[in-house]
């Protein structure tokens, strides 16, 4: 029997169908075995119709990924050639920073979230279960410069210093020298979203008044991708008691080159059909109608003005004007049960969530993201801009690209 390899191509074609009438740049997903097979090895390069190489990446769960452009209800070709790919410029970046605070950070070239986890949540004195918007003004990763400016011990060390000499007004001035809630020219942290759902954090809802069972905080992260084109991360959660019964939550989250929007597979252990999962946006008292529920298109939308409070009085007049609008999105690629705005007593600036529940499902799929309208690169300037982009991911999740390999 001849092997595999007598018969392998050295090239095979791929061909991108888009369904939509609109233009879509967005990334090609497709199983790495329908190259491999045809191939007879994983060693190749993917490029466009006339040849060009264009950066691709293998995923952890055997997936080819590379950005792709398709016409209104066209097609386009790319191919998949034998050959050592270059070294590509990385467009995402992620790491858990166990030596600044425990967080888990992660970022493309549009924008920057992160998670909070136990040690953080003990060194702060506080407790956050949401995801957290680390605002970008730049197509530069970010993130890890913002961690080791914020927590440099040196630093650190001379603004305490400064304090047990009496210099206080020198030492807020030193800090904010530093600060990641600063903006230096790359943008800044100023949302909030301490003991909430954050920028669209999955949750349990229980009883008759679907009340929020908030999870509990991320004990464990493993790091799956990190770039070129893809990061993602799989989060393990501590047990919470709901009703006598025992859940334990897991996600897996990814973000892609090119786009706001996270990709979040949530599965829970333990879920009772008294339970129903849902995703939720917490929204503020700084702008307490600036929501948006579309159940139809299965999305839903908020604008935020940034924490107010972030700085000492002698401070805010002037850094708060840095704030700007920041817009945060949750978008369901299934129809869902229902949207609702729940009000809750205020906790720490917040008055409410606006919610999208899902049922009672064990697993399954959403996507959250942010924009900035202080992110010229993106052309996200307002609440308008950013429901249009919402609109037209949520069509396109519906709608994946049809992908054939031959």
């Amino acid at each position: 029997m001849a092997s595999v390899s007598m018969f392998a191509a050295d090239k095979v074609k791929i061909t991108i169908e888009n369904k939509l009438s609109a233009e879509r740049l967005e990334m090609a997903e497709m199983d790495m075995s329908s190259i491999r097979n045809k191939l007879g090895t994983d060693d190749f390069i993917v490029t466009d119709a006339d040849g060009r190489e264009i950066p691709s990446q293998k995923t952890y769960d055997g997936k080819l990924i590379f950005q792709v452009g398709v016409p209104s209800k066209g097609k386009s070709i790319y191919y998949a050639v034998t050959g050592h790919a270059a070294e590509y410029e990385p467009l995402v970046f992620g790491r858990q920073f166990l030596e600044y605070n425990n967080d888990i950070a992660w970022e493309n070239n549009y924008v920057a979230f992160k998670c909070s986890c136990p040690d953080s949540m003990l060194n702060n004195k506080n407790e956050s279960f949401g995801y957290d918007v680390l605002n970008k003004r730049t197509t530069d990763l970010v993130v890890e410069a913002r961690y080791k400016n914020e927590f440099d011990n040196n630093i650190r060390a001379t603004i305490r210093r400064l304090r047990e000499l009496g210099y206080g007004n020198l030492a807020d001035d030193v800090y904010n020298s530093i600060s990641y809630y600063v903006d230096h020219g790359n943008g800044l942290d100023c949302y909030k979203s301490n003991a909430t759902l954050g920028c669209g954090t999955s949750a349990l809802l229980v009883g008759n008044d679907m009340s929020i069972h908030f999870p509990n905080p991320c004990k464990q992260c493993t790091i799956l991708d990190n770039g070129p084109l893809r990061f993602t991360v799989q989060m393990s959660f501590d047990t919470i008691k709901i009703d006598d019964k025992y859940v334990v939550e897991k996600r897996v989250v990814s973000l892609d080159a090119n786009s706001h929007m996270n990709k979040v597979d949530v599965s829970y252990e333990g879920m009772t059909s008294s339970m129903l999962s849902s995703a939720g946006i917490v929204i503020h008292k700084e702008n307490p109608y600036a929501y948006i529920m579309n159940v139809k298109d299965g999305y839903m939308l908020y604008e935020d003005l940034g924490d107010p409070e972030l700085y000492k009085d002698k401070y805010r007049s002037e850094q708060n004007l840095d704030f700007g609008h920041t817009y945060i999105g949750v978008a369901f690629p299934a129809s869902i049960d229902k949207m609702f705005y729940k009000s809750e007593d205020e906790i720490q600036g917040a008055v409410g969530h606006v919610l999208g529940v899902v049922g009672t499902k064990k697993q399954f799929t959403y996507y959250f993201g942010s924009a900035w309208n202080r992110n010229a690169s993106t052309n996200i300037i307002s609440m308008g801009d950013w429901e249009s982009y919402l609109n037209g991911f949520a069509k396109r999740i519906k709608s994946p690209l049809i992908i054939t390999v031959k």
